[in-house]
């Protein structure tokens, strides 16, 4: 009775499991699972069945009553959102093994190669070769240090990072330290997603894609030209293997 009326659902107690949502389910599942008072629980993709507006309230109701009663919990997850959202300490797992685990700022942004990049986000990537450990790209020169001459390396940036500027006869914007050299990107397609804006080039160099978030509504016409920046404190390279 203490845990139903912890999770808002004592007035259920001589309820059937039909009558539920699936929500309330949840939580009956949660005071079930805590009544034993574990000190360990393992949760494997709890919320899964949930829709996004109800996940979010059911996990941080379900995050404050774990940490009231001082349960350790493992949660298996496939949401890089939940893990960041609900992780003391994420282990990044591939074929059954930790490839990678840490505080999620420290995995975040120190990721160990392109796929642990690609899990918690969407990712530009360029290819590149070392040649004096310099990696050359339409952006610019990116170091690689330790990285052998002659080896294949990808620059890897989330959308994020991707910085736009009008073209400005044909010229583009100057090089700067922290940006390096502008690139010339012709508009795909634009959508507004809600909180942001994402906007598809086609670069100019090789007539690949890239990808940018921009805040709030920024909706380019298809056609457009523009000169893409990349912030080299956010672009990772990685050997390619």
């Amino acid at each position: 009775e203490e845990l139903l009326d912890r999770v808002d659902l004592k007035r259920f107690i001589d309820g059937y499991p039909h009558q539920l949502s699936g929500g309330e389910q949840q939580r009956v599942a949660l005071a079930r699972a805590l009544a034993p008072r574990p000190r360990i629980m393992l949760m494997d993709e709890p919320f899964s069945g949930l829709d996004n507006r109800l996940r979010d309230g059911i996990r941080d109701e379900t995050l404050s009553i774990l940490k009231e009663e001082d349960t350790a919990v493992l949660l298996v997850t496939h949401e890089p959102d939940e893990a960041m959202r609900m992780a003391d300490e994420i282990a990044l797992m591939r074929e059954g093994r930790i490839v990678q685990q840490g505080a999620p700022y420290n995995v975040y942004t120190r990721p160990l190669d392109r796929a642990a990049v690609a899990f918690f986000s969407d990712a530009n990537v360029l290819r590149s070769e070392v040649s004096g450990a310099l990696a050359t790209t339409p952006f610019g020169r990116f170091l690689a240090p330790g990285v052998p001459d002659g080896t294949k390396v990808d620059i890897v940036f989330r959308p994020q990072h991707l910085r736009i500027d009008f073209d400005r006869g044909g010229k583009g914007p100057a090089p700067t330290a922290t940006d390096g050299t502008a690139a010339r990107a012709v508009v795909a397609r634009a959508r507004f997603m809600g909180n942001e804006s994402l906007v598809e080039f086609v670069m100019d160099h090789d007539g690949s894609m890239l990808k940018a978030t921009v805040p709030n509504v920024f909706l380019p016409q298809p056609g457009s030209v523009m000169w893409l920046t990349v912030r080299r404190d956010r672009c990772f390279v990685f050997p390619v293997h």
